[in-house]
């Protein structure tokens, strides 16, 4: 039996009770997608049950939906964790609550960190401010080639990010410079990822390279990977599902070079013969089109995924359990380009499941690690109550 978690990155559903504290009270990243992008269509995800969830409802408005349909089961989720970041989220689906939040930087990182940074690096930093990535490239990318200095930023999440070019810095290198920075930020400079930003191209026309790797901090406990791991199953994480975990409790590794690379790695995943956890994140809706203010190719991000989907159920074994969820919200049409504090969605379809049983609203994404661990049959101590017997006993 096999469980499969799909993270759409970043498919907020709507301002949660906590989006104000964070200046989110207007973010919808789904519903702001659709009022921009007229032609936005999810057929597949509406025949699971999408637009049944509480706000969604608008969703299948003028929308001829497939059949037969195949009714999932359906939630609206809210985040316990202090943060909305992609640490917080993945690990709060695990089971693990992140009760203080990660440092930020929104005045750059202290003179103390770069310059130990840079004594242990060899190298001068430019730039250490808040920023969108595409834009510093843009801003300093001359600078970088002409000096050798690197480029340094952050943004409103807890990340010390390093730009720089393949061709000035070459990978193995750059990888080296995010593990010393990963060294000297420990607490309480402990911020949650250490991201590798390589590009290439010409001066004016600089592009970010699929060759990006994130060093996080390991989670401080066990969450719900560690325990299917120590039960003898198998948890494969497909994309940054590693990185994100630090490789605690997976027992294979796939990594993706886009959304539709990572959908054919997860069919072919499901389709082999072992009992566990499949745990795939889909990163180009938030580092594509989310930070970037794309609402257009943020829709047609999902509508591919959508065309997928009837693969993906394919795939499923009769006693295998789909959960398709997100991790925070990133709305494009928002001015920020940075994530956003939204309530996320959830759809849950297993051949043997109970079909159209609306879940409600519920507080705490570890929901989901309490109801993988009970239909895997392992104990595991999560934040988290499992929903399964909703989905398997008599209405």
């Amino acid at each position: 039996m096999k469980n499969i978690i799909i993270i759409l990155d970043s498919l907020g559903i709507g301002a949660d009770l906590h989006a104000a504290d964070y200046g989110d009270q207007n973010a919808n990243t789904l519903l702001n997608i659709k009022n921009a992008v007229s032609h936005m269509k999810l057929p597949n995800l509406l025949s699971l049950g999408l637009s049944n969830i509480k706000g969604l409802e608008s969703l299948s408005d003028g929308i001829q939906i497939p059949t037969p349909v195949l009714p999932g089961s359906f939630a609206r989720l809210m985040a316990r964790s202090k943060g909305k970041d992609t640490t917080t989220g993945h690990w709060e689906i695990a089971g693990l609550i992140t009760k203080t939040p990660f440092p930020t930087y929104p005045n750059g990182f202290p003179d103390s960190i770069v310059t130990e940074f840079e004594k242990k690096t060899g190298r001068k930093v430019i730039g250490n401010y808040p920023a969108s990535g595409t834009e510093i490239i843009k801003n300093l990318g001359e600078h970088h080639m002409q000096s050798g200095n690197i480029i340094l930023y952050t943004s409103a999440d807890s990340v010390f990010q390093i730009a720089a070019h393949e061709e000035i810095v070459p990978l193995p290198q750059l990888y080296e410079y995010c593990k010393v920075a990963r060294k000297i930020l420990q607490p309480p400079h402990g911020v949650a990822r250490v991201i590798a930003r390589p590009f290439i191209g010409e001066i004016g026309n600089f592009v970010r390279t699929a060759n990006r790797h994130d060093y996080s901090l390991p989670p401080p406990n066990l969450t719900m990977l560690d325990y299917i791991a120590k039960n003898d199953q198998s948890v494969i994480g497909i994309g940054k599902i590693y990185d994100i975990f630090v490789g605690s409790g997976i027992t294979a590794s796939i990594p993706t070079k886009n959304n539709m690379d990572g959908v054919d790695k997860l069919i072919k995943a499901m389709r082999e013969p072992f009992d566990g956890l499949i745990f795939i994140n889909l990163v180009d809706f938030d580092s594509l089109y989310g930070h970037r203010n794309d609402p257009d190719g943020y829709a047609d991000a999902l509508m591919h995924f959508d065309a997928r989907l009837p693969e993906i159920l394919d795939a499923l074994g009769e006693s295998d359990i789909l959960y398709i969820t997100a991790d925070h919200g990133c709305d494009p049409t928002t001015e920020s380009t940075d994530h956003t504090r939204e309530y996320v969605p959830l759809l849950v379809y297993g051949k043997g499941l109970r079909s159209g049983v609306d879940l409600g609203t519920r507080k705490g994404f570890g929901h989901i690690a309490a109801t993988v661990l009970d239909s895997l049959g392992v104990d595991g101590d999560v934040e988290g109550e499992s929903f399964l017997s909703e989905l398997t006993n008599p209405s």
